[in-house]
């Protein structure tokens, strides 16, 4: 929380490029330090892992193939495709494939993590320095945040590089956020609305949440919805909940051509993958005990970090409680402390069986899958109270930090699986042409991706059980053969059933001689299957644009207007 002694010299370090620079050396730093067994122990093998590294390569292919937005998953199901790229936000995959064609692979996972956690260091700088005020306290909660027990989970155990990524921005977003409620005032003596530029701001990090990690986007919606309200219930006014409204709309307009496509395409794949065995919010409350040992033992690991983080912000926020009186606060002070307590408060609670009910009945809630990553909030709350401690006792609160991470770190390390052969093994894929698995909940509505073969042709005749042999093998050319876009052509003795590889997908359209062609489909998987006349014959497949894609990109470009308005026109009254 501001505090009232802060000199005009001491606030004017803070705001100083100076300060910024110690910031980002202090972050580097902390990041490094995370890093450190991955230079003799290899990669942490998390979870999730491949999933991302194969992203990561198949956005960097298609970025040489002209493709500089892509949409669908070239490589997924060993060649046969899925819409991955439409489904999954673009931030965390883009930044993957941008550092994969300037660095050696097998140093990405390594490099990414260096990168989002130094700008995830900087992020709680962004907050703290506005809130401790001092330049050594807010450093202090910089390598907390840095550090914190959740990120250190997420990257030694879970691998989740889009949710790391997403949990960087959350100290700023939340900065925004109590901005824009009026918890922190920043206007001029007898202005009460936010200036527009905080408007913008709020907008831009919130969508830049959703556009890292979905899950840690319906995450911030409800915090931010819950900050907003605390702030329109403590004012006794409307206008900090009309205000984040107005906020939270204009984000999603600037994520709208992600989110449109995204919520709109769900009915053509199995979504309800996302929701399988082990993924519900039921079955993984804190020390949740389910059928599956392994998923136990992780719950478990998980459960513990909870209570670590719950147990360090209770004790610093009842010391913080006890030694401030209301006369030493500020106005900013108690408003900004009580939003803390309020978050903290209803982020550890979400976390426990008894608020399941919630969890089904609140919209899209239950896609958090985890209850546990309401932690992403938690670390925000955690390094806010632990910039707050050192202030009353430095020397203290450092040793106790110290020890909390280092020892969470060690326990991580220790228990999670270490790698040097991941990246290495989906190059090998992707080089030979053989691809990757697929996704259960991004797999095409009336496929099974289980099903579906290795090591396939990119077209093939296909001969029913009791039809004959084709009496002449068939002659394919492919003339282009490209994740939106596949042209072959063929000659054939009599008319026959190829088979492209790929899956069948709405925005595919099929066409054979400039003909749009009826698709059949294989037995026992999903692939576009085409009835070509004898002859020679030209077949090709386009990947086109969908009208939720055309309606989100246009929401977008009105959002990213409007922002600019926002931010030209607070540029000029400053001017």
């Amino acid at each position: 929380m501001t505090d009232s002694r802060a000199t005009p010299e001491e606030q004017k370090t803070l705001e100083g490029t100076c300060a910024w620079m110690i910031a980002a050396c202090v972050s580097f730093a902390t990041a490094l330090a995370i890093l450190a067994p991955f230079f003799w122990l290899g990669t942490a093998s998390g979870h999730d892992i491949s999933f991302h590294i194969s992203s990561w390569f198949d956005a960097a292919s298609q970025w040489k193939e002209g493709i500089l937005f892509p949409r669908w998953t070239e490589w997924a199901n060993y060649g046969f495709g899925e819409p991955r790229f439409i489904f999954y936000p673009p931030f965390s995959w883009m930044l993957g494939a941008g550092l994969g064609n300037i660095f050696p692979w097998t140093w990405i996972p390594a490099l990414f993590i260096l990168v989002v956690q130094t700008f995830a260091g900087v992020s709680a700088f962004g907050l703290l320095r506005r809130t401790s005020g001092n330049l050594r306290f807010a450093l202090f909660g910089t390598v907390a945040y840095a550090a914190n027990p959740y990120a250190l989970l997420v990257i030694y155990l879970r691998s989740d590089f889009a949710e790391l990524l997403a949990t960087a921005f959350f100290p700023l977003l939340f900065l925004a956020g109590l901005r824009l409620s009026g918890m922190i005032d920043e206007n001029p003596p007898g202005r009460k609305a936010p200036h527009r530029k905080a408007f913008a701001q709020f907008a831009l990090l919130f969508a830049a949440v959703w556009l890292s990690n979905a899950p840690a986007g319906v995450l911030a919606s409800y915090s931010l919805a819950l900050l907003f309200l605390w702030a329109a219930v403590t004012q006794k006014r409307i206008q900090p909940a009309l205000h984040g409204a107005s906020g939270l709309a204009l984000g999603l307009g600037l994520a709208a051509f992600y989110i449109v496509p995204a919520a709109y395409e769900q009915r053509w794949v199995n979504i309800s993958g996302a929701l399988a065995g082990g993924l519900t919010p039921n079955e993984n409350f804190l020390f949740a005990v389910t059928q599956d040992f392994e998923h136990d033992a992780f719950n478990r690991i998980a459960s513990y970090i909870a209570i670590v983080l719950i147990a360090c912000i209770f004790v610093a926020a009842a010391s913080e409680w006890r030694r401030n009186s209301p006369k030493t606060q500020t106005d900013d002070s108690r408003k900004v402390f009580g939003a803390m307590i309020a978050l903290g408060v209803v982020a550890s609670v979400m976390m426990v069986r008894v608020t399941n009910l919630l969890w089904m009945l609140l919209p899209k809630l239950r896609f958090i899958q985890f209850p546990w990553r309401l932690m992403m909030v938690l670390a925000v709350v955690f390094a806010f109270f632990a910039a707050a401690a050192a202030r009353r006792a430095f020397a203290f609160s450092l040793v106790v930090l110290a020890l909390a991470l280092s020892l969470t770190g060690a326990y991580l390390v220790k228990h999670t699986w270490w790698d040097t052969e991941d990246v290495d093994t989906v190059k090998e894929a992707m080089d030979n042409k053989a691809g990757f698995e697929g996704t259960d909940e991004y797999d095409p509505l009336g496929d099974d991706h289980t099903d579906v073969p290795q090591k396939q042709p990119e077209t093939k005749v296909i001969v029913e059980k009791g039809e004959p042999e084709p009496t002449q093998k068939p002659e394919f050319q492919v003339l282009r053969w490209t994740a939106e876009e596949r042209l072959v052509t063929v000659r054939l003795a009599a008319p026959a059933r190829i088979r492209l590889k790929l899956l069948q997908y709405p925005a595919w359209v099929v066409s054979v001689n400039g003909k749009v062609a009826p698709l059949h489909r294989t037995v026992s998987y999903d692939a576009v299957v085409v009835e070509v006349p004898s002859g020679e014959s030209r077949i090709e497949a386009r990947f086109t644009r969908t009208s939720d894609r055309t309606i989100g990109g246009c929401i977008s470009l009105m959002g990213a207007l409007a922002t600019g308005m926002l931010l030209w026109t607070s540029k000029r009254r400053e001017a």
